[in-house]
């Protein structure tokens, strides 16, 4: 079997299709959660501190003014952008808090799923013509004076 071969019957399975579904919703609702977490909560945590753009704290390492905003800071020299990490952090933690209760919902309804299937009923088939007829000859057999 050739590469190319090889590589489309891979590329056509069911579950390389639904990963690459999976990564492209992953990545909208990603930016989804990046707009609430900088243009909601944010602002709120940066009231709190101080009523500044909580993304733009950072510590100068390179003798820039404190009064800089970060990008200027940046190109003045090196800084800790501590502001920004705990925006990406806090966005980071919601993220998954979000897939934790996904999976939690998946498992829960899985679980009632396998539930329902366990009590339901077991019907079984009516026995095959082959069956019965063996059963007659078995019963037969049993018989007093039957091999006689």
């Amino acid at each position: 079997m050739s590469m190319l071969q090889e590589f489309k019957a891979f590329a056509v399975k069911g579950n390389v299709v639904d990963l690459a579904v999976a990564v492209i919703i992953g990545a909208a609702f990603g930016k989804i959660v990046e707009s609430l977490v900088q243009d909601v909560i944010m602002p709120i945590v940066g009231k709190i501190f101080g009523g500044l753009d909580f993304s733009n704290y950072y510590l100068p390492l390179n003798n820039q003014s404190m009064q800089l905003p970060l990008a200027e800071a940046k190109k003045a020299g090196a800084v800790l952008a501590y502001g920004n990490f705990l925006t990406i952090l806090i966005n980071f933690i919601i993220l998954a808090f979000i897939i934790f209760l996904m999976v939690h919902m998946i498992n829960k309804a899985r679980t009632l799923t396998l539930r329902k299937e366990a009590q339901a009923p077991v019907v079984e088939a009516p026995p095959s013509e082959d069956v019965l007829l063996l059963r007659e000859i078995r019963d037969a057999l049993r018989q007093p004076g039957a091999l006689r």
